[in-house]
């Protein structure tokens, strides 16, 4: 018997909830990757590290927020806690793989083609082994254009958030690099939801009560707990990020080059009217080739 499917239970404060979880986690994740980029190399792995934390954090969140308004009107729901935790680690590890790429190659073609690729397909998994979690008296099937679909929307949006991220500067390209990640998130997700077809085991006669028999925890009764961990965990990325201006603009902060290196500034008192503050201790480079070409006629 085929099931009655509503992905909006409650209309539509679980998307717009879910799509904010996702675009937080996005913005606090892709303004750690930029911040990696002017970091030493023994800072730039903690910025990658927290960059993955933090949107993986904030997908697997949007994706619980967004299944608390689904249900199958015939029977009840219950989840399946350590495969819901291993869509958070899988989220975490794919994420991280992707941003690593595009955090110590830049923004070749390569590697935005590829670590979006992996960011994208560590989206989708999360997602589907999320719904493997899910515990019903039914059967699920998936129409597979619409899950192919899904993994398209996520690579290819990961992928060009990626690039914004690493190759626009300014806090509104950052706040569009976060739309666009959560776009992702979220189109992948209703896409992959549409995709969903439940073929019920039990028929609709059976009491109201059957959660009781069901394993596995409630939605109302999990949603809590879980948002605990990842939230507090966003919210310590935000506090980081605060304490970094650098990172809000995805700048480095006065006298930085891209190598690490500092100008060496010439002190006021020291210098000549008119005298470049970058030049003491530079010669020109034709007034060096003078030197050198006297030198050699003595």
């Amino acid at each position: 018997m085929q099931g009655t499917v509503d992905g909006f239970t409650y209309g539509l404060v679980t998307p717009v909830a879910a799509f904010l979880m996702a675009a937080l986690g996005a913005a606090l994740g892709l303004r750690c990757t930029t911040r990696s980029l002017h970091a030493t190399r023994s800072c730039r792995v903690g910025w990658l590290a927290l960059g993955s934390l933090s949107i993986g954090s904030g997908v697997w969140t949007m994706h619980f927020v967004a299944m608390t308004g689904f249900t199958v009107q015939e029977t009840p729901i219950s989840y399946d806690k350590p495969l819901t935790f291993a869509g958070l680690a899988l989220a975490v590890v794919m994420i991280g793989i992707g941003i690593f790429i595009v955090g110590y190659r830049g923004a070749t073609r390569m590697a935005l083609i590829t670590g979006g690729t992996i960011t994208g397909l560590g989206i989708a998994s999360m997602h589907y082994l999320g719904m493997a979690g899910m515990r019903m008296a039914a059967q699920f099937a998936y129409d597979t254009p619409l899950v192919v679909l899904s993994v398209l929307i996520a690579g290819c949006a990961a992928t060009g958030a990626l690039w914004a991220a690493v190759t626009l500067r300014g806090a509104l390209s950052g706040l569009g690099a976060s739309v666009l990640m959560a776009v992702a998130v979220t189109g992948m997700h209703y896409t992959g939801m549409a995709a969903l077809d439940v073929h019920l085991h039990l028929t609709p006669a059976l009491p109201s009560d059957l959660s009781a028999v069901l394993p596995g925890d409630r939605p109302a009764e999990m949603i809590g707990p879980m948002l605990v961990g990842p939230g507090c965990f966003l919210l310590l990325a935000a506090v980081v990020l605060l304490f970094d201006p650098g990172a809000v603009t995805g700048e480095a902060g006065p006298g930085h080059r891209p190598g690490g290196h500092r100008d060496r500034l010439v002190p006021q008192s020291r210098r000549r009217p008119g005298e470049d503050p970058h030049a003491r201790g530079r010669r020109p480079r034709s007034a060096a080739r003078e030197g050198a070409g006297r030198a050699r006629h003595r």
